[in-house]
């Protein structure tokens, strides 16, 4: 009987860490009020996937694709492509900053060239709300850096101990005999001007660091206030309890299988009502994105478990090096308004059946047989006015049809009542044919989208000619 009595207990205890551990390896799911989570990541390479792409999940595991998997904003300024961006809110959630490395790989730009002639400038995006977003603008963080060649991977965190964010990024340089990438910081308050640049870490000898980011884990877990994890051949573990203080080595994840020539990119997320975090990791190795890591003690390199295939979901884009943001519910619901996966659609001339309409150098006019995403255009809701429509372009996304001196351009929406205004249309019945559709100005409602030599125009439509060029068919 005390031998029953004993084997009886050990299988009891080894149940109980099997539940322990699937409890772990298993994310709890968010109650159904609970708001989710918003990804800003890239895709890939080409001047297309190297653009902001976002994604939502409501339990942190499942990912589905916004904008009908298409860019939500696409640098205009300097290699004209984003890649590693980080999403930063501030600590009253009054306005939020998008900072990317500057950089736009088989698209202008070899890795050799970017390494150690590249882009010193970061590309920075800002909102009030997560919907509407400034345009994109340069911020020079590596050109102080004496001979820093680049400016890659920034991340950025609030230090409450200096009243605002440290900012930090990778650069190659040489320094001490050794040309390497470090990671260096500055101090901003706006994302606009930065003290001097810092180096902030550097390995020993040759050995390179490129990405890392910061999460601050409560009171209770684990012995420190901040961990990072880094890519420097392993993804590497450090904790601390000062942003600028001193760091300690904590390990890394060799011990689950997962070194610096297999993942990049860490990116981290707690999940909302529980002690329990994702670290993302980038698998670039097999070209695989991002897959993720569980702990319920980011300090721990022994706590993480890796997730199977079928345990995560990351939706239909691939997601390379990017942010996760908790979202809080007014959040969900804006970003979720403004980014709907809207179809793509076309807008075909009635009387020149072989032409649509599209943006060529910001003009808009129609042209003969255009099929690429020129001519495609997300109808959203109105920018101001109930029933009303916008034309949204996709391959410049936050970019509008827009009229001005009644000529039409592509322009980017810059948040203004006239903006708004002059780019809401009322679609109505086709003036030349029911079965097909015009576009009635809002704040012109005498006037009509129309083309005339072949070029967009706002105007009256007095005669059977005006009819035709104010009519188009909504395709795909």
């Amino acid at each position: 009987m005390r031998a029953l009595l004993s084997r009886l207990s050990a299988i009891l205890v080894a149940a109980c860490l099997l539940f322990t551990s699937q409890a772990l390896i298993t994310p709890e799911r968010a109650a159904a009020a609970d708001p989710g989570y918003l990804m800003v990541h890239f895709t890939g390479e080409g001047s297309t996937n190297q653009q902001m792409y976002l994604s939502h999940s409501t339990d942190g595991v499942n990912w589905s694709d916004l904008n009908g998997g298409g860019m939500a904003l696409r640098s205009t300024v300097g290699t004209k492509g984003v890649r590693d961006p980080a999403l930063v809110r501030s600590p009253d959630g009054s306005k939020y900053w998008i900072i990317a490395t500057d950089l736009c790989i088989d698209c202008g730009q070899t890795w050799s060239s970017s390494i150690n002639n590249g882009s010193r400038n970061l590309v920075v995006w800002e909102s009030t709300d997560l919907a509407t977003w400034s345009a994109p603008r340069l911020l020079n963080v590596a050109g102080a850096i004496p001979d820093g060649r680049n400016a890659w991977a920034p991340e950025a965190i609030w230090n409450p101990a200096t009243n605002d964010y440290v900012l930090y990024w990778a650069t190659n340089v040489p320094l001490n005999g050794v040309t390497k990438h470090r990671i260096y910081y500055a101090r901003t308050s706006d994302f606009r001007t930065i003290t001097t640049p810092q180096t902030y870490i550097e390995r020993p000898g040759a050995q390179e660091i490129i990405d890392t980011q910061i999460i601050e884990v409560p009171s209770g877990v684990g012995n420190y206030r901040y961990v990072r994890a880094s890519g420097d051949g392993q993804i590497t573990l450090e904790g601390s309890d000062s942003i600028l203080g001193t760091w300690t080595n904590l390990g890394n994840l060799s011990g689950i299988g997962l070194t610096g020539s297999m993942v990049e990119g860490p990116m981290w997320m707690k999940f909302n009502g529980t002690n329990k975090w994702g670290l993302y990791l980038d698998q670039y190795a097999s070209g695989g994105g991002y897959m993720p890591v569980l702990t319920t003690d980011p300090s721990n390199p022994a706590a993480y478990q890796k997730q199977t295939s079928g345990s995560y979901n990351m939706g239909g884009t691939k997601k390379r090096h990017g942010w996760i943001l908790n979202l809080t519910a007014a959040e969900e619901t804006r970003v979720l308004a403004r980014f709907a996966n809207t179809p793509a659609n076309r807008l075909q001339s009635y009387n020149f059946q072989d032409r649509y309409v599209r943006h060529s150098n910001f003009d808009v006019r129609i042209d003969q047989n255009i099929t690429n995403d020129d001519a495609k255009f997300r109808l959203r809701p109105g920018l101001v006015g109930s029933g009303t429509v916008s034309f949204e372009s996709v391959n410049f996304p936050g970019y509008f049809l827009r009229h001005s001196g009644f000529d039409f351009q592509l322009v980017h929406n810059d948040g203004t009542s006239q903006f708004a205004q002059d780019a809401t249309f009322n679609k109505v019945a086709g003036l030349a044919d029911a079965t097909w559709s015009s576009f009635q100005s809002y704040n012109h409602p005498d006037r009509y989208i129309r083309h005339y030599a072949y070029e967009l125009k706002l105007e009256p439509i007095t005669n059977a000619t005006g009819r035709g060029d104010a009519t188009f068919r909504v395709t795909s």
